[in-house]
């Protein structure tokens, strides 16, 4: 895993031509559609959450920028009138490419830490995984004064059980909208 931070951090560094006042932070809140999909989920709903975080685009050009983020999103599902709720401390790193002035195209890995997991009664985490990879694919759309939207689908690539004799794989999916500020 530390291998992985590694080579983002190099490969952001490594593209990173501009001076520091191109480069943007800010922060984003919005809302989580999220579920899982795999092994024996007909019977799964999906639960609507929240995700908030901070931000930082870099431009490589004029029409290509990275946008590292450090995000607290909701994931989960409904199974048979039961909410799970598994929260998150996720590390999307980000590739936009800029259709036009303003509304840009994105895709990217994350990783996601697994802070809880409850359902309607205790404490579930010792169920799931602790670390979750997955892809990102999204629109968005930056106005001049600092705000911007995005609307986002999110699939996950790793099995989030963890518990012995288990045999299902299921992998989170959701799907979000945010709107955001660059401060500076």
């Amino acid at each position: 895993m530390k291998k992985i931070i590694a080579v983002i951090i190099i490969v952001i560094l490594a593209g990173v031509n501009v001076n520091a006042q191109e480069i943007k932070f800010g922060a984003k809140i919005g809302l989580n559609y999220a579920s899982i999909v795999g092994d024996n989920t007909e019977q799964i709903d999906p639960v609507t959450s929240f995700n908030v975080g901070v931000l930082t685009e870099i431009p490589i050009s004029e029409k290509f920028s990275f946008q590292p983020e450090l995000m607290y999103f909701g994931q989960g599902y409904n199974y048979n009138d039961n909410t799970i709720s598994l929260n998150y401390l996720s590390i999307p790193v980000i590739g936009k490419y800029y259709l036009i002035k303003g509304l840009n195209l994105e895709a990217g890995p994350q990783i996601g830490f697994l802070l809880y997991a409850k359902n309607d009664k205790a404490s579930t985490k010792d169920l799931y995984n602790s670390v979750d990879f997955g892809i990102n694919f999204g629109v968005g759309y930056k106005l001049d004064n600092g705000i911007n939207f995005g609307a986002r689908y999110i699939y996950g690539l790793t099995n989030i059980n963890n518990v012995e004799g288990i045999v299902d794989k299921n992998k989170n999916v959701g799907f979000q909208l945010s709107i955001g500020y660059f401060f500076f």
